[in-house]
């Protein structure tokens, strides 16, 4: 073999596995490593890395949570919408997303249109921090464990006893889960959901 033809061979190994260090580090930055991003919305922090949540998962967080026609969820830090998307497609359950992104309220707001359940979904420019999540039947999370905590004097004031908040990832400090769910996905890597039930009782 010429060097020429050894040295071709070398880059494109090389740029192989740059790509897979890639994925690996996007991975690990939904895994608890907190990145700076710029708010989209004024006075807005960001709470996490956007990582989108692979669809096997989002089905499971909703079956987890037990979701029906009957719920309205909420997916705070929405990303693309695909988790309030799935529940008016899969369930016939009305959603809300919020994200300080505009750019992912757009994408969110197409792929509602395009998977025909615009009607049943809309998407907020907001902090999550300063939402009104009472109306919610299930809450959903794939933020940060610092995050969820800033969540959880909200969610547990205001939501209505019987409420299902599902985390993925991430806990939420004192506040033991109802259940811990891990799992392979279809990727082969291991994941965590997280399953409170709202009592009523405020947590600081």
């Amino acid at each position: 073999m010429s060097w020429a033809r050894v040295s071709a061979v070398a880059a494109v190994a090389g740029l192989a596995l740059g790509i897979l260090a890639g994925a690996d580090a996007r991975q690990s930055a939904g895994a608890g490593q907190s990145q700076t991003q710029a708010p989209q919305v004024s006075g807005a922090q960001s709470l996490a890395p956007y990582v989108p949540t692979p669809q096997d998962v989002v089905e499971r967080m909703l079956t987890l949570a037990e979701v029906t026609a009957q719920d309205v969820v909420y997916d705070l830090g929405c990303g693309d919408g695909r988790m309030v998307v799935t529940a008016a497609r899969k369930y016939g359950a009305r959603g809300v997303g919020v994200d300080i992104d505009p750019e992912r309220i757009a994408e969110s707001e197409a792929n509602a249109k395009q998977a025909g359940v615009d009607k049943l979904v809309t998407f907020r420019l907001q902090d999550a921090t300063t939402v009104d999540v009472s109306p919610a039947t299930v809450v959903t999370l794939y933020l940060l464990s610092s995050s969820n905590l800033k969540l959880r004097p909200t969610l547990t004031k205001q939501l209505r006893p019987g409420a299902r908040i599902v985390s993925h990832a991430f806990s939420m400090g004192d506040w033991l889960p109802e259940k811990v769910d891990t799992f392979m996905d279809s990727n082969g890597s291991t994941r965590t959901l997280y399953l409170w039930r709202a009592d009523g009782k405020p947590r600081p």
